[in-house]
Parts: C-alpha cells; structure tokens; sequence
C-alpha cells in the first residue's frame, strides 16, 4: 500500500465517521447511516478523481474502501449515544478528517505531475467537498461555509505548503506531514480559539 492509498484510508474512515455523527443527529435509519457515512468518506476523493481523469475512481478501483466506511457507520450506530455532545465530536473529527484528505488530494495530483495549481486546487478540492455533501444532505449549515472560520482557508494553506515543499525535495512524506499539520492547527486553532479570517460586513451608502 503507497502513501496515497494510506492518507485515502484514513480520510475514509474518519470522515465516515463525522458522516455517521451527522446522521445520528438526523435520526437516520442503519441504512441512512451507511449513505451518509460513505457519501461524506468518498465525496471529496470521487469530485478530484474525476476532475484529475483518474480512471477508475479510487473506491471502484478498491471496493475495501465502502467496506471501511460502512463498518464505522455501523459502529457509529450503535454507540453515537455515549458521546454527550456529538456535536463536539463532529466538529474536531472533521478537522483531522480535513487535514488528512487535503494531503491525500495534493498527493494524487502530485503523482500525476499536475501544475501547483491544479496541485493546490485538488488538495482543497478533496479535503471540503464530502463534508460540504454530508451536511447539505443533512440540512445542517455547512462547516466548510460558517461565518469567518478557518476552513477552507486551512485546506488551501495545507495545500499550498505542500505543494511548495514539493518543489524542493523528493522526499513525498516531509509535505504531506507539513500539509496535514498546517491544515489541522489552523482548523484548530479556529475552532479552539476563535481564529478567523475578516467577514464582509454590509455598509449602507453613503449620502
């Protein structure tokens, strides 16, 4: 198993398990869990494997990969109601969830020899579009769109260090391990301390 296939697992199964949280506070079915669970793991790498060409998918290429996401939806189910704030728990999973998944993306570019654009794009791409499909499927406000808060600007901050580091070494793993700290400490630090970027505040015009 290769770095990518590693950091797809592990984006998998965490963000299956936010998924299978949202769906516990939906009061979903065990099937509902499933979907959501695997909807949320799969969301983001399907929308870069498509865009990046890769044939095919990464979960058709590795059915195993569903199999994760649906065992912890299972496992969710059954012991979502232990945890006294789930929201909590949502929120902090998906953070490591987001960082892991941007490294994942800037490395399936990155094996491709994309542009560090593209390379950029893909990161970001990958680490916010399954939570922003778990939760607008959920009916909750979005996480990846809440009012000042680091989290695509995490993505794209992750993504860009790595994407720079790689210009410099052929060593794949010292980015990835840059993308996913910078990713989390900045999703941390937003959610732990209140770290924001500025909102647009509406003015009325002036006379």
């Amino acid at each position: 198993m290769n770095w990518l296939q590693m950091l797809d697992y592990a984006a998998v199964l965490i963000f299956a398990l936010s998924g299978a949280l949202v769906a516990s506070r939906a009061q979903l079915d065990l099937i509902g869990f499933i979907f959501i669970a695997a909807l949320t793991a799969v969301g983001g790498g399907t929308v870069r494997d498509l865009l990046l060409d890769r044939n095919p998918v990464f979960w058709i290429a590795d059915p195993a990969i569903i199999g994760v996401a649906s065992a912890a939806a299972i496992m969710v189910f059954f012991t979502a109601h232990r945890f006294e704030s789930r929201l909590k728990v949502i929120i902090w999973l998906d953070a490591l969830a987001l960082a892991v998944a941007v490294s994942a993306g800037v490395a399936a570019a990155h094996s491709q020899d994309q542009t560090a654009v593209v390379t950029v794009i893909m990161g970001v791409v990958t680490g916010c579009m399954g939570g922003l499909l778990r939760d607008v499927v959920c009916n909750e406000v979005p996480l990846v769109l809440k009012q000042g808060e680091l989290y695509i600007t995490a993505a794209l901050a992750g993504s860009v260090a790595a994407t720079l580091t790689l210009m410099f070494t052929d060593n794949v793993l010292l980015p990835l391990a840059a993308c996913t700290a910078l990713a989390f400490t900045l999703r941390a630090g937003s959610i732990a301390f209140g770290w924001h970027m500025p909102v647009y505040k509406s003015r009325p015009p002036k006379s």
